[in-house]
């Protein structure tokens, strides 16, 4: 099973393939904000991966739309964690909505 290191708390889960990074958050009691409750509609969900990018899916344009409207903390490695799906290991650095931790 891939592993999910979330920082800054520096929590370690694993995850089942195909998992959005959303689901693997919230079901091991990891605080990631998702005002849309995961539907892209927002970019609370924002994280910045650290290490395994090539482990998530592709992004869909819809995500890459919605990214672009970050104000703050947008970066090269930006995903919307409801997102991207998990196919192996790696480490995200999850963002909260005012671009800080």
């Amino acid at each position: 099973m891939p592993k999910v290191t979330f920082l800054p708390s520096n929590q370690v889960f694993e995850a089942q393939e195909g998992e959005s990074l959303l689901d693997v958050a919230l079901r091991n009691d990891v605080e990631m904000a998702h005002a849309c409750g995961g539907f892209c509609a927002c970019t609370t969900c924002h994280v910045v991966v650290k290490l395994g990018e090539e482990h998530l899916s592709a992004m869909e344009e819809d995500e890459e739309e919605r990214l672009e409207r970050v104000a703050v903390g947008l970066t090269l490695k930006s995903r919307l964690g409801c997102q991207a799906k998990v196919h192996g290991d790696l480490v995200v650095d999850i963002q909260n909505p005012e671009g800080g931790h």
